[in-house]
């Protein structure tokens, strides 16, 4: 029984997955496209088209969620980046559009037969669908701060460079986001686009660790707004900051180092001992039974 179970939760997060993905396509550049081709053309949209039900959809989802789940939503796509083809309206669409989903495959599997644990499995596909932009969303916003994490040691060391070489810091940030890729770039890149449209510095500084949940950057902006606020020099925090930095880098390097050989214990074990064991064994264990059967 467990085997059909897990088949049937197999083939339901699969199918999530192809409909987060269909709802999740950016089809403004192909709008755009459209629109050129056929401009000057007089062409009459059908109403009530595809871009009228999302609109609907998006209007009663948001209604019903209530307003801490969506502000919950929004900090997950702001640590995501906020990705473009996924916007919070349509966010919110896609969790209920996906939740029925999983609800009309529960009530397929349900028409089969109607045991408890099929009753379970209905209710589990209904919760998985309701919750794969969730899921979808935590995992892309873990990968992005992992990735500001591994990114902030060079960053900084291109702004000690740069501060040291008479640039100042702002016109340090604005090189080091020019220069540089990934999403601590863009990050830095949206704190400068803050201070042009009239945000004050430390709001705009502290924008950017609310942005993030790396222990590294909101230190290193602790560190700047303090240094505004005091009068310190720029380029004594900015060295202090790379030092801890690199030493950090370090000790995470030698972490996953120390934690290698127990990630390499369980392949060990089940993939390579077994094969090992038959290679070695196996002809004494052939040679064995031939001359136990007086072969």
């Amino acid at each position: 029984m467990t085997i059909p179970l897990l088949a049937a939760a197999l083939v339901a997060a699969a199918l999530a997955f192809l409909c987060w993905t269909l709802l999740s396509v950016d089809r403004r550049e192909a709008r755009a496209i459209r629109a050129n081709l056929g401009r000057g053309i007089a062409t009459a949209q059908a109403p009530g088209g595809p871009s009228g039900l999302l609109r609907a959809l998006e209007a009663v989802a948001r209604r019903l969620t209530p307003e801490s789940y969506v502000r919950r939503l929004d900090r997950l796509l702001a640590l995501a980046g906020r990705p473009s083809s996924m916007p919070l309206g349509r966010l919110l669409a896609a969790k209920p559009a996906l939740g029925l989903f999983g609800a009309a495959l529960g009530a397929l599997m349900l028409s089969a037969g109607a045991a408890p644990t099929l009753r379970l499995v209905a209710i589990f596909l209904v919760g998985l669908g309701y919750m794969v932009p969730d899921l979808m969303l935590l995992s892309k916003g873990m990968e992005r701060q992992k990735t500001i994490q591994q990114d902030l040691p060079n960053t900084l060391d291109q702004l000690l460079i740069s501060v040291e070489a008479g640039l100042g810091f702002e016109a340090a940030l604005a090189r080091a986001s020019t220069t540089g890729k990934g999403p601590l770039a863009e990050e830095i890149v949206r704190t400068l686009q803050d201070m042009q449209v009239g945000r004050s510095r430390r709001e705009a500084y502290l924008g950017l660790a609310e942005r993030t949940t790396t222990p590294e950057v909101r230190s290193f902006v602790q560190s700047v707004v303090q240094a505004d606020a005091y009068g310190i020099a720029i380029a004594r925090v900015l060295r202090v900051q790379a030092k801890a930095m690199r030493v950090k880098r370090r000790q995470r390097a030698e972490e996953q180092a120390m934690k290698l050989p127990v990630k390499v214990l369980f392949p060990l074990l089940f993939f390579i001992f077994p094969v090992l064991f038959i290679a070695i064994l196996g002809p004494a264990v052939i040679n064995t039974i031939a001359t136990l059967s007086g072969r």
